[in-house]
């Protein structure tokens, strides 16, 4: 069985800082990727960031020099830094890995861009 836990949401001013961490339940090598998703309220969910462990990374337009996803293969761990918030940037945020032709989905977690 495969879980993804997602941490790390809050509330923050706009130009601040937050780091989202996913935590898998199996080693992260196994996934052919794994990313970032978000959903803001009346919005379709949209890819913000993708990597392939022995690969590359992808963002979405809106989110380049500003987030930037990595891995802790040691604590099976996909992190995403998120630097210069923006109040559009307010949404829930989903942590997906794709395993054996499916797609896995941790629970999401808030996060609020205002002043």
């Amino acid at each position: 069985q495969v879980r993804l836990v997602e941490s790390g949401g809050g509330l923050v001013q706009p130009g601040g800082s937050l780091r989202l961490s996913c935590a898998a339940s199996r080693n992260i090598f196994s996934f052919n990727y794994m990313g970032w998703y978000r959903q803001a309220p009346g919005k379709g969910r949209e890819l913000v960031a993708t990597i392939v462990l022995r690969g590359g990374t992808n963002y979405a337009d809106s989110v380049k020099g500003r987030f930037t996803i990595s891995t802790d293969t040691a604590k099976d761990t996909v992190y995403l830094q998120m630097n210069s918030l923006k109040p559009e940037d307010t949404a829930v945020y989903y942590c997906k890995g794709f395993y054996v032709g499916s797609n896995y989905w941790g629970q999401g977690t808030q996060v609020t861009v205002s002043s």
